[in-house]
């Protein structure tokens, strides 16, 4: 931060508390020792979701949970475990940098979590996600699972 008495480079911060959704800092700078006060405001840039279709709509966190709960539904997943993970992919997202993310890249990130999670569920979100056609896309995910589930036994 330049300091508006003598233009140095270089301050250092002596206090801070947020104010009015700013943060409000007080300086001294490192050469004059003038004090000053600054407000910084956390920018906040909406994350967007290209749909397959090429349209783009910002990210619903809440639309998400939905479709997640709906392939939890009558399996042995809280409520608390599905927000987790909504917060777990928002969050990855959001480090990410990327202004705009495909509905693919959720989708994928959503059917990770549900593979550690329960099988069922992620047989199901897979389902209505990768558009399934008939029984061989079911038996292909499934024997997908069981070719993991042999190779996790062969490591212990």
């Amino acid at each position: 931060m330049r300091c508006p008495d003598c233009g140095f480079e270089d301050s250092k911060v002596i206090d801070s508390r947020p104010t009015d959704g700013r943060i409000r800092r007080r300086r001294e700078c490192l050469s004059c020792k003038f004090r000053f006060t600054t407000y910084e405001i956390v920018e906040d840039v909406p994350l967007m979701v290209v749909k397959k279709d090429h349209s783009i709509e910002p990210f619903d966190r809440d639309k998400l949970a939905e479709r997640i709960r709906r392939a939890t539904v009558k399996r042995p997943i809280t409520y608390e475990s599905i927000e987790n993970m909504v917060d777990e992919i928002e969050s990855d997202l959001k480090n990410n940098l990327q202004k705009e993310v495909s509905s693919g890249q959720i989708g994928d990130m959503v059917l990770e979590k549900l593979k550690n999670t329960d099988q069922v569920a992620y047989i199901r979100f897979a389902s209505v996600y990768k558009d399934f056609d008939g029984a061989e896309s079911f038996i292909s995910i499934i024997s997908e699972l069981e070719t993991k589930e042999e190779g996790e036994k062969s490591d212990e």
